[in-house]
């Protein structure tokens, strides 16, 4: 799965540990080049991560996530840049507002 596959879920699991829904965002693309595009997609896919969430689907789909918090969790293959950065820190606040977790790492961590 990828970012420019906004409509679709790449991953979702238990956290053994939290015991917290992750549904994770594989973002494979670079930050180098065009990162308006890149930022666009990415908007679209947590879009879609959130209303999968808010919309009830997401216990239809995996019902061992009833009753658990939900994390969105983006894994990113490449250094971010300023704007990725700055992008990422917004989004977290405004959807931990919203009572979702929201992580963001490297895959090289």
């Amino acid at each position: 799965m990828s970012t420019e596959q906004t409509k679709i879920i790449d991953a979702i699991g238990i956290d053994n540990v939290t015991d917290n829904v992750i549904l994770t965002i594989s973002d494979q693309i670079d930050w180098s080049e065009q990162t308006d595009n890149h930022l666009f997609l990415l908007q679209e896919k947590i879009n879609s991560y959130l209303s999968f969430i808010e919309s009830g689907e997401m216990i239809e789909v995996y019902p061992d996530a009833k009753n658990r918090k939900a994390v969105i969790n983006v894994i990113y293959k490449y250094p971010l840049n300023k704007q990725a950065q700055e992008f990422y820190q917004k989004v977290e606040k405004i959807i931990e507002n919203a009572g979702i977790g929201f992580k963001y790492k490297s895959l090289n961590v």
